[in-house]
Parts: C-alpha cells; sequence; structure tokens
C-alpha cells in the first residue's frame, strides 16, 4: 500500500485481505481455472475505449465507461430504491448500451458498495460490452476470480498498493487477456506508476485519473486537467468521478482526454441511460 493513506480507504483493505482469505478457502484456485477454462476470450476493453471516432462525431466524441453503482461509503444508497434486493443492473446496462456507453463499469465490492460478482455474468450475457470489474484489487486470486466470473478488466487502485505489487498483478492480468485500469489519485501515485503504463503489453494498460480527494472524500475535475500534461499518452487516459455535463467531457476533450468513467450522476437518475444519452447529445445538466 502506497504511503499517506486515508483511514477509511485502510478498513476498507484490512476488510479485503479477510474476504480474500474466506473465498480462497471456499473457492479454490483448481475451481477458478476450472471456470475460465469453460470461458470465452475476454472482450477488448482496452480497444472498445481507444478506438478514435471517424467522421462527423470525431471531434466530440467520448468513449464513456458508464458505472452500475447501488451505494458509496461516502454517499451511502445512491436512490433509496436501490437497497432494495430486486435490483437490476442488467436493466441498468441494457439502458448505458443504448445510450452509447463504450464499456461498463460494475461495483462489486459487497460491504460497503453493495455490489456483487455475480453482477458481472448477468451484465455480460445481456448486453455485447466489455465489463470491468470495479473493486480493490490487492491479491492476484482477484485477477483470477474476476476472469472465472467473466470480467473483461480489472481496476488496480495504486493508492493500495506496492508497486511491486502492481507490477504483478498487472502480469497476471496480460497472461489472463484482462485490460488493466490503473487508477491514481494524486500526482505523487501517478509519478510512481506512470513507468509501467502500457506494462506488459501497450494495449492491455489504462490510466486512470480519479477526480476524488480521498481525504476531503470531494471530487473537482480539475485534477485531471492538472496532472494531464504528466501522462505520456493521453489516449490511454480515464477521467474517473465528478463528470456530470457535457461542458465536463469538452473541458477533458480539449485537454486530449477522450475516455471517461460516470457512475454516481448517471445512478442518481430514475433512468441512467436517459442521463447517459443526454450528457453525450450535449443536452445534459
Amino acid at each position: 500500500m502506497s504511503h499517506d493513506v486515508p483511514s477509511f480507504l485502510r478498513r476498507i483493505v484490512d476488510v479485503k485481505q479477510e474476504e480474500v482469505r474466506k473465498a480462497k478457502a471456499a473457492r479454490p484456485m483448481d475451481a477458478l481455472k476450472e471456470l475460465i477454462s469453460e470461458l470465452g476470450p475476454p472482450r477488448n476493453f482496452f480497444g472498445a475505449l481507444t478506438r478514435i471516432a471517424t467522421g462527423a462525431n470525431a471531434r466530440t466524441d467520448t468513449a464513456v465507461i458508464a458505472e452500475i453503482k447501488r451505494k458509496s461509503p461516502s454517499a451511502g444508497w445512491i436512490r433509496p430504491e436501490y437497497a432494495n434486493e430486486d435490483f437490476d443492473p442488467v436493466a441498468i446496462a441494457r439502458q448505458y448500451q443504448g445510450a452509447g456507453a463504450r464499456a461498463i463499469s460494475c461495483l462489486t465490492d459487497e460491504q460497503f458498495f453493495a455490489g456483487k460478482l455475480e453482477y458481472i455474468h448477468a451484465i455480460r450475457d445481456a448486453v455485447p460490452l466489455p465489463v470491468l470489474r470495479k473493486d480493490f484489487i490487492i491479491d492476484p486470486y482477484q485477477v483470477w476470480e474476476s476472469r472465472a466470473f467473466g470480467a473483461d478488466a480489472i481496476l488496480l487502485i495504486a493508492e493500495c498498493l506496492r508497486e511491486s505489487e502492481i507490477v504483478d498483478l498487472m502480469i497476471l492480468a496480460h497472461e489472463l487477456q484482462l485490460t488493466v485500469l490503473l487508477e491514481v489519485h494524486s500526482m505523487d501515485n501517478l509519478l510512481r506508476v506512470r513507468p509501467h503504463i502500457g506494462f506488459p503489453k501497450a494495449s492491455y494498460t489504462l490510466l486512470g485519473i480519479n477526480n476524488r480527494d480521498l481525504n476531503a472524500m470531494t471530487t473537482d475535475l480539475n485534477n485531471t486537467l492538472r496532472l494531464v500534461d504528466l501522462v505520456d499518452e493521453p489516449r490511454v487516459l480515464v477521467s474517473e468521478s465528478g463528470i456530470t455535463t457535457p461542458d465536463d467531457l469538452r473541458r477533458l476533450r480539449a485537454v486530449g482526454v477522450r475516455i471517461a468513467l460516470v457512475g454516481e450522476h448517471l445512478m442518481r437518475h430514475d433512468a441512467p441511460g436517459d442521463a447517459l444519452l443526454a450528457m453525450l447529445n450535449g443536452t445534459g445538466h
């Protein structure tokens, strides 16, 4: 884990370590490998997001990773009805696909975000978009688990991992044909991971800049705008959190950032797909 990690993130990692221990006991690695042997290859998450638009949309196109998120430690339940057991991630994924999302992000952490690992297969069976497993991945077991449960990509949070752990997890993800979204929140962590973007193969790694301040738990799009000049290849850069309007997407495009992960803003809407469509069409607020 990197230095100066907020206490709440340390608590999540502590819980995750215990979850991984229990998961290993309940479903040994051989069982995961057997599940993987029955699956086809992952979908190309990296390619779906870095494909450059042509024609009329070339200058106005942002590739959006639309997120399915029921709750968060900072916001609680995003909408009251998301607390119900009949929460339907597949219906939301279908809305996102219809609205023009390039990929889906799915929270799978149960204790803090009310996600489920099983959501990934259900979503993937319903829509043709690649799916990112959004969780706190700290152990190689979780990479195998992600692949076994149908994920096409995994999130690695730099603040949760030592540099050697990041490299090892990226190598394993590449071996399993998974795209890595390597996320940072600060300049220090960006400088720490920057040499590893594109490792071990260029077409398997995206760099995420999260606009959430982990201490104040506030979001500021300027975090991406401040750090973008330190990124060698803006084509692989994803801006995350605090993106709510078409103007936010325009500001990102103006500095060369053409991929955005949008979650809470969409999930607060009674029809998340309509909110995404409005954002992409330039009519959202």
